[in-house]
């Protein structure tokens, strides 16, 4: 068998020919016609069981409670320039208020996070559209004025016009904040956010019609709460049966989702999203049933960012998320590529 001779020096000896020979009968795999494999095939291992990946400094309040205040801040702005439409005074002044609250929180945790305020405007200087990051600061800097601009005229009265431009510039900037935040996350290397970046944006965005709903059901009256109960039940149903079907699709990369302190956190989001909804759904309405159905929802929306939160880290300790998912892959290339002719 050929070797590598390392000398104390620290030169090598390298042999002039090497054949690396694959399975057990020592026949080369061959990748394409009168080509040889020179190296061993990629096998996917930890090292005695340490993990792969080095879990990032993430404090839970800055990145859980970014996820949270960016998605309940996009959804209400959407919510309240529906209502700012179908004349619905009431509900679409505290969306607006409550919007421009859960943008106030997400900057600060955002910014609180990088340390210093000036490095989300460094992230300013160049638009690179393959960067979540760059694309998420810039729209948060297109939607940040128009959300504070729409709240401070609905609640001082001033500048109705600008206020109703803000309101409606803000309603269409809404969605793409309520889920950017899931592009990002899915973008890192850990393993559950990577795994799940088909879901992660619908739970997101259905998480965040459920926020906002429950937000306009606390902040309006019965007779102008019924967009805000629909969003907060179509929100409800879609969070719940995104969950769901991801935890199905993740298979054995799903185990931080319903271990630990994540899958302890998604229990009491999951139980409280459900729970929120049959409250909103009782036929007779009743003021505190609404209430205490709207407090449950939002309360499962943040469980549910935090649970997420916990689970990628979980997953970045544990190497089997990293290994098992990336051997997969490779077997499942290997075998597409000996079944062609």
């Amino acid at each position: 068998m050929s070797h590598t001779d390392v000398r104390l020096d620290t030169s090598v000896d390298l042999p002039v020919e090497r054949d690396a020979l694959i399975g057990s009968a020592g026949r080369p795999e061959r990748r394409q016609r009168g080509e040889r494999l020179m190296v061993a095939k990629a096998e996917f291992r930890s090292y005695y069981g340490q993990p792969v990946l080095k879990a990032p400094p993430w404090e839970a309040a800055d990145i859980a409670g970014y996820l949270f205040f960016g998605g309940l801040a996009g959804a209400s702005s959407t919510l309240a320039a529906a209502a700012e439409l179908t004349g619905r005074p009431h509900l679409a002044r505290g969306l607006k208020a409550g919007a421009a609250v859960a943008l106030t929180g997400s900057l600060y945790s955002l910014v609180h996070d990088l340390g210093r305020p000036e490095r989300f405007l460094h992230m300013l200087r160049v638009v690179k559209v393959t960067s979540p990051m760059n694309i998420g600061s810039w729209l948060l800097a297109g939607y940040g004025p128009l959300a504070m601009l729409a709240a401070g005229s609905a609640v001082t009265g001033w500048l109705p016009r600008l206020g109703r431009l803000g309101t409606l510039g803000a309603g269409v900037l809404g969605p793409a904040v309520a889920s950017y935040t899931a592009t990002l996350v899915s973008d890192t290397a850990m393993p559950v956010w990577h795994e799940a970046y088909r879901e992660l944006p619908v739970l997101f965005v259905g998480s965040a019609a459920a926020s906002a709903g429950a937000l306009g059901l606390l902040v309006a009256p019965e007779s102008e709460a019924g967009p805000a109960r629909r969003a907060a039940l179509l929100g409800a149903v879609t969070e719940l049966a995104t969950a769901s079907r991801m935890e199905r699709r993740l298979g054995m990369v799903a185990e931080p989702l319903r271990q630990g302190l994540g899958g302890a956190l998604l229990r009491t989001s999951r139980l409280l999203v459900a729970g929120g909804a049959l409250a909103l759904t009782i036929p007779v309405r009743s003021r505190v049933a609404t209430r205490v159905g709207a407090a449950a929802m939002l309360a499962g929306s943040i469980c549910l960012r935090f649970g997420i939160f916990q689970a990628g880290l979980a997953s970045a300790r544990d190497p089997k998320y990293t290994v098992t998912p990336q051997r997969k892959r490779l077997e499942a290339r290997t075998g597409r590529r000996r079944r062609r002719p």
